[in-house]
This record gives C-alpha cells, sequence and structure tokens, in this order.
C-alpha cells in the first residue's frame, strides 16, 4: 500500500470488511444547498478582493460577540493564536504561572510555554474538566491567571473558579475551544473570563474550511492590545510596537464561518438529541456523561467511561465505528513539557485511562446511532 492510501485508511479505523460504517466525524459537504451557500460565500471574496481583514472578518467578529454578550471579538489564524495572544494581552510572561487542568489538547499549556510562562497543573472531576476544589493548594506568589477548558464541550464550574480568582486577586482566561455554544444558567462560553479564547477549526462544532480563532473581552486597551498582537506586533502599518507572528483570521475562513453560523443553532440541537439517546440507551453499561444541573452540553464530543476502554474501541473498531481517546497523554506527560510545568493530578491519571469518545457529530442517521448502541450493548453482553 503507497503511503498515501495509508494515511487515508488508518489500520486502526477499519472494520472487519475494511470499511468504516460509522466515521467519528464526517467533513464532507455533501448536501447541494450548503455547498452551493458556500462556493457563494468564498466567491464574494474573490469579486471584493479584500483577502486580508475583508469585511466578512469584522462581520463574523460582530456575530461572535454578540452571540457570547461581549464588548470586543478579535479574529486570529487559529485556537492555538487564541490563547497565546490572548496570555500576551494579558501581560503574562516569563516568571509567572498559569494553573490549568492536564486533560486537554496541548495547546493549553503549549501556549503558556510559549510565552515563557509556567503552567502549573490541577485536578480534574468526574465531568473530566478543572476541579475547583484542588485549585487553592497551588497558588503562590508568582501565580497570574487560571485558565480552565471546557473540555469536550461541557462548561467547567465558572462561577468557583470566578470567585476564588476574585478572592486571589487572579485573572481569568476560558479556554472555550470545544464549548462554544454550551451554556451555564443561560450564560454562554467565552462570556466569563477576563479574556476567552475560542477555536473554529475544522473539527470544531461550528467550524472552517482550516483553521480559525477568536479571544473575546470586554476592556477596550486589551482589545487594541490584540489588534496589535495579531499583526505582527504592528501599529499604523509601520511601527513594530512588541515583538508577535502574524496571526490574522483569513477573509475566505470568516466568509465561510459566516454562512454556517446560520444553521449552528440546529447543530446543537442536534448533538444534544444524540447525546441524550447514547444517555438513555447507554445507561448501566458504561459511564456516561455526568449530567448536571443548569448546564447546557455542546457535546463537541460524547465520552464514556469503562476499565475496559482498550478492548472496547479494538471491538467498535473491527465492526467499523471509529471512536477517539481523548486525549491519551495528559499534559505534563508531553516529552516537550518535562521539566518546565509542575503539578500531579491523580483523578485525571485515574480517568485518562476509562475515557473513549464515540461519534455524536450531526450528521449521523437514527441508523448509526442504533448501531453504535448495539455493538457497545453487545460487548458487554448487555451487562455493565
Amino acid at each position: 500500500m503507497a503511503i498515501g492510501e495509508a494515511r487515508r485508511h488508518p489500520s486502526h479505523l477499519l472494520g472487519a470488511a475494511g470499511a468504516v460504517r460509522v466515521p467519528f466525524l464526517d467533513l464532507r459537504v455533501q448536501d447541494a444547498t450548503q455547498r452551493g451557500e458556500l462556493v457563494e460565500a468564498i466567491e464574494t471574496v474573490l469579486d471584493h478582493g479584500r483577502i486580508v481583514l475583508g469585511p466578512e472578518v469584522e462581520e463574523f467578529e460582530d456575530r461572535v460577540r454578540n452571540f457570547c454578550q461581549r464588548r470586543y471579538a478579535i479574529g486570529v489564524g487559529s485556537g492555538t493564536d487564541a490563547l497565546i495572544l490572548g496570555l500576551k494581552a494579558a501581560r503574562i510572561g516569563p516568571g509567572d504561572e498559569v494553573i490549568t487542568t492536564p486533560l486537554s489538547w496541548l495547546a493549553t499549556a503549549g501556549a503558556i510555554l510559549l510565552i515563557g510562562a509556567t503552567p502549573v497543573f490541577c485536578d480534574i472531576d468526574e465531568t473530566l474538566n478543572m476541579d475547583p476544589a484542588t485549585l487553592e493548594p497551588l497558588i503562590n506568589a508568582r501565580t497570574k491567571a487560571i485558565l480552565p477548558v471546557h473540555f469536550t464541550g461541557r462548561l467547567a464550574q465558572m462561577d468557583k473558579i470566578l470567585q476564588l480568582a476574585k478572592h486571589r486577586g487572579l485573572l481569568v482566561l476560558e479556554d472555550g475551544a470545544q464549548a462554544f455554544g454550551a451554556t451555564w444558567r443561560n450564560k454562554t462560553c467565552g462570556s466569563f473570563g477576563d479574556l476567552a479564547c475560542l477555536s473554529f477549526n475544522a473539527m470544531k462544532i461550528l467550524g472552517a474550511l482550516g483553521d480559525a480563532g477568536m479571544v473575546l473581552c470586554d476592556d477596550v486597551k486589551t482589545a487594541e492590545r490584540l489588534v496589535m498582537l495579531r499583526h505582527s506586533g504592528v501599529s499604523q502599518r509601520e511601527y513594530c510596537l512588541e515583538l508577535s507572528h502574524n496571526c490574522r483570521l483569513d477573509t475566505l475562513q470568516a466568509a465561510v464561518l459566516m454562512t454556517r453560523f446560520a444553521r449552528f443553532p440546529d447543530i446543537i440541537a442536534r448533538r444534544r438529541e444524540i447525546a441524550d439517546y447514547y444517555s438513555r440507551e447507554l445507561k448501566g453499561v458504561v459511564e456516561t456523561p455526568v449530567t448536571l444541573p443548569h448546564y447546557r452540553d455542546a457535546f463537541y464530543t460524547y465520552t464514556v467511561r469503562t476499565p475496559r476502554r482498550d478492548q472496547l474501541r479494538d471491538y467498535l473498531a473491527a465492526r467499523g465505528i471509529e471512536t477517539r481517546i481523548q486525549h491519551s497523554v495528559l499534559m505534563y506527560d508531553q516529552p516537550a513539557f518535562q521539566g518546565k510545568v509542575r503539578g500531579k493530578s491523580p483523578v485525571a491519571e485515574r480517568l485518562v485511562k476509562q475515557i473513549l469518545c464515540i461519534p455524536v457529530h450531526e450528521k449521523l442517521s437514527f441508523e448509526d446511532q442504533n448501531f453504535v448502541v448495539d455493538a457497545i450493548r453487545s460487548f458487554f453482553g448487555g451487562e455493565a
């Protein structure tokens, strides 16, 4: 098999017949109406020619700002860019410490390291999010901020986190990359912290045809600083006031995201519907996501837990069902982070060996959902 073929068809994702029956994610645009809308949006950009910071960027910024009830929204090139620039805009740097969760994509702690600060890892609770009860012992004179991650599409316990931060004089930066559209008491992801960082890459619930990100805030000086930082630290087109990198949101991606925003509420509703079905049908078979009062999860992923995770994953793969482990390596175990971080997380070390994400994307048919449920039930013989 050629290398290209191997990349398109990784062996651990193939079913017994050599084909994926239920994909974990389907990024194809096969609906003729949706495809036509995207092509029209792209052609509009090609016609006006404002490829860099065109009108669609500002329009998308306004849409997200209003959706999240913030005063300012600054479009950037990716979720990682959002984290790096958000930390820089908060004037966090060498000598500072930022408390975060160990269970996230490595960009969360990587951004802290890239601006010269030190990630400090708290523990998680049964929701897989930051456990606020583990924060206080980690705070010292170098602690500058808390960076909660809204993992799998569920908001962290922001009321408790914000209360502690206010008491200790700390900043709060939300990593909302996985939870755009999730709410707690009708307050949405991105509306809580001093700054909030979002991702709209192709895998996200609201996804571009590539990478895209956003930083949200309410302070005008911070917003102005973010605008400067996203353009290589340049002001008035020529004067570099601070070293930064070029990470503006592409006009083409903003046009795609504006087009897709119209269907975003329906996508969230569909994912919640699928998640509700899983939770009903898999109750007592595997550990399903904990239901908390006043929380409305976005279900970026639907994560089950079982001590037999690896065997279940192989069993589902053999039947053509794609799954993911999100994320199998805790951030403080990443090779590049050794000697640069502090903190251990016993609960995370236990739960990371049990978590498995099953397909929950909005394109799943009822037959697909039922096939997944039947396969999981079959693996356990109908027992927990």
